[in-house]
């Protein structure tokens, strides 16, 4: 599934923040949605996609997308 193709509660823009930020903003913004709703993360850091991988696992919230294009990383998780 595409970025393109999934709908999403709230989105985030964390481009340009370098590590740990982009993970602590994604940390802020999922205790605001409810169970259930998608945040949508658009990021700059290189490092992101596997601190991505490591947070939804580490936190139960779920990784649907995490796609590369241009430079950026998107990144869409459900919130558990």
């Amino acid at each position: 599934m595409s970025d393109t193709d999934t709908p999403f509660d709230r989105e985030i823009d964390a481009r340009g923040l370098n590590c740990p930020l982009p993970i602590l903003r994604t940390k802020k913004a999922l205790s605001g949605l409810e169970s259930g709703q998608v945040l949508k993360v658009v990021a700059t850091d290189p490092g992101s996609q596997r601190d991505f991988q490591a947070f939804a696992r580490q936190t139960g919230n779920e990784l649907l997308v995490s796609e590369a294009r241009d430079g950026e990383w998107v990144f869409y998780l459900r919130r558990r």
